[in-house]
């Protein structure tokens, strides 16, 4: 048996400004109330070691971003790494809150692109309903139009001078299907593929596989790029893929009589439970035996 590290795997640059940010934000304020408006990135571990540092959550899938920030009436507020709308920012400030903004800088500058285009223009925004980035990018303009698939264009009617772009952590394969479909209703339109570098990497690194009977995608299911990885897998060849949150979710069966696996993760997996899941595998490919440890193995950064 064979484990396969994949390069690159683990946090992005954002991720790690987020974290950063938010670590930063409770050593310098010990006595203040500090609460983050939703997950600061898309995993549980992530989120869990946030609030050892005094850090609290608001989230609820079933609500916006706006009407989650009817529950903090005090302190600091954090915006996650997924950004925010200018009308959850302008909330914010009335309600006398003291932000910080640990938006990645991609999704800033998607941000700052589509703000320019409105202007004089429609936006097809590429993206997936209810995820806190298409949300806030959404929320900048009605010429801002969520296409979920390509069936969405059928609701639309004429537009004008359009720009198509996406949320940064789609998948490559599924983004450019959307975009011909986007083309062919809206020939003339400019194109501003948003992918990130991050996302792009991770997936190209697992479309190159080769000979590879399983993939192992260390990620929480609620993350949308780590979920692209290992759908993406079964369009690289590869036959069985597995997302788990942590080696305590491996199973024997996995893995068993596979001859070569290979190990990656999304964006805002920590590496500490990357490492331990690769290290494990290696460990059983060797010696054969089953033998879980007691717990996932976290660090931050």
């Amino acid at each position: 048996m064979e484990i396969i590290n994949v390069i690159p795997h683990g946090y992005c640059a954002g991720v790690i400004r987020a974290i950063r940010t938010a670590q930063k934000t409770a050593q310098e304020n010990p006595d203040q109330k500090i609460t983050m408006l939703g997950m600061i990135v898309h995993n549980q571990f992530v989120v869990k070691e946030c609030q050892r540092l005094g850090i609290g959550f608001v989230e609820d899938p079933s609500k916006t971003r706006e009407d989650l920030l009817d529950e903090i009436d005090e302190g600091i507020v954090i915006f996650t790494a997924h950004g925010i709308s200018d009308r959850v920012r302008e909330k914010a400030f009335a309600k006398g809150l003291t932000v910080v903004d640990a938006s990645c800088p991609d999704v800033i500058r998607t941000h700052t692109l589509v703000r320019n285009h409105v202007a004089d223009g429609d936006v097809l925004y590429i993206g997936k309903k209810n995820h806190p980035e298409s949300e806030g990018t959404v929320s900048l303009s009605p010429r801002i139009h969520l296409i979920t698939k390509a069936e969405d264009l059928d609701g639309l009617g004429q537009l004008h001078n359009v720009l198509i772009t996406c949320q940064t952590t789609l998948s490559l394969i599924d983004t450019r299907g959307i975009i011909d479909a986007c083309l062919e209703k809206y020939p003339g339109a400019k194109v501003a593929e948003e992918i990130c570098a991050a996302t792009r990497m991770r997936q190209e690194a697992v479309m190159n596989l080769r000979d590879t009977d399983c993939l192992i995608v260390v990620g929480d299911p609620r993350s949308n790029n780590s979920t692209q990885l290992k759908r993406i897998a079964f369009d690289a060849g590869i036959k069985e893929a597995h997302l788990i949150g942590s080696v305590l979710d491996l199973k024997e069966d996995m893995v068993k009589y596979k001859n070569r696996i290979a190990v990656t993760s999304g964006s805002s997996t920590p590496n500490s439970l990357t490492n331990q899941v690769i290290d494990f595998l290696k460990q059983y490919a060797k010696d054969g035996v089953w033998q879980l440890p007691e717990e996932a193995l976290v660090r931050l950064l």
